[in-house]
């Protein structure tokens, strides 16, 4: 499949973005999260490109080919879903499947709360709608306790957020001391087994950051069920030039975030439909087996889910079950 590549650039922004298909094909706009690049959703864009659908996947801010401001604030929702409305201005503005993972689904999510007319409908993986905003406290409601007693995990599995909220500046420096096995550790694909145990990422401040007195990632192989070699040195190549400090800040807006959220229309009810994709060994993102969804389920008139047996890379490590998932929930609702 041949991939275009696009820049739009506006007064306050540039988003670049990798793009197949008919350019006069129903738009699918692939949003992606931390620390990921639009080029992995390839696998999803490729499939749908070759059923009809004109898919784009946009680097997201602080990514890639995309702006990399400086400031903690440039990186709130708000900004965010604001870059995300220049380019579907640019692509012509019609109404869009909007797909997202990890921090693209809270992107999504919040367009759809905020622009519903740009939304045909929407798929999100791994991380569910909090109307009322997606941040440390909603996710910590959620917290399985006889998991992360709370003596021993104040803030459970989301230990690792609030690292970055306190100490924003080791974090990035520790990430970026070997950025070919900081990617590595990071892309692992899901075991059934590790589901009721304790998250690496509830541990992270006890540690001392997310590796430890060391500072840096150690050195494992690349996991190849996640990660192909071409898109763990694309990677490596994409935050050597950029760093992580702009991706991080993702984490840090979580008032103004919350904020935003509130002000969305209807009280962010998502009327259009919804596909939610869970991901069964995902221990971060655990919807499976805590009531993390519930506020999504009680917020969407309708709304379909589907469950994969993956980890939180569930796009790239069971591409062809998130392909099926999609198609199935296309052709339910008429969108083909």
């Amino acid at each position: 499949m041949i991939h275009a590549r696009h820049v739009v650039t506006t007064p306050r922004h540039r988003t670049a973005w990798l793009e197949a298909g008919p350019a006069d094909a129903p738009l699918m706009i692939f949003v992606h999260g931390w620390p990921e690049l639009g080029r992995l959703w390839r696998r999803q864009v490729d499939h749908f490109a070759a059923a009809g659908w004109r898919c784009v996947a946009p680097d997201m801010r602080g990514y890639g080919g995309s702006s990399v401001p400086a400031g903690t604030d440039a990186y709130s929702m708000r900004e965010i879903v604001a870059d995300m409305v220049e380019l579907h201005d640019a692509l012509g503005g019609a109404p869009a499947v909007w797909v997202g993972h990890d921090w693209g689904s809270p992107v999504v999510w919040a367009l759809a709360a905020h622009h519903p007319e740009r939304c045909r409908g929407i798929v999100n993986l791994c991380v569910p709608y909090f109307p009322q905003g997606f941040g440390l406290g909603a996710a910590a409601a959620a917290i399985d306790r006889k998991i992360y007693p709370a003596d021993v995990y104040p803030a459970g599995q989301w230990d690792y957020f609030l690292w970055y909220m306190e100490n924003a500046a080791q974090a990035a420096r520790d990430f970026e001391a070997d950025i070919p096995a900081t990617i590595a550790i990071l892309y692992r694909s899901g075991q059934a087994s590790d589901v009721g145990k304790p998250a690496i990422t509830a541990s992270v401040r006890a540690m001392g950051g997310w590796f430890g007195p060391a500072g840096r990632a150690p050195l494992v192989p690349r996991d190849e069920q996640v990660l192909s070699e071409a898109d763990h040195d694309a990677l490596v190549a994409a935050f050597t030039a950029t760093g992580f400090t702009g991706p991080d800040s993702w984490y840090l807006n979580g008032a103004d975030n919350d904020a935003f959220s509130r002000a969305a229309p209807g009280d962010g009810r998502l009327a259009m439909p919804v596909l939610f994709i869970h991901a069964a060994w995902d221990i971060v993102c655990d919807t499976v087996n805590t009531p993390l969804a519930e506020p999504m389920r009680a917020a969407c008139t309708d709304l379909s889910e589907a469950t994969i047996e993956a980890g939180h890379w569930v796009a790239q490590e069971k591409a062809d079950a998130v392909n099926a998932a999609i198609a199935g929930w296309l052709a339910a609702k008429s969108f083909n």
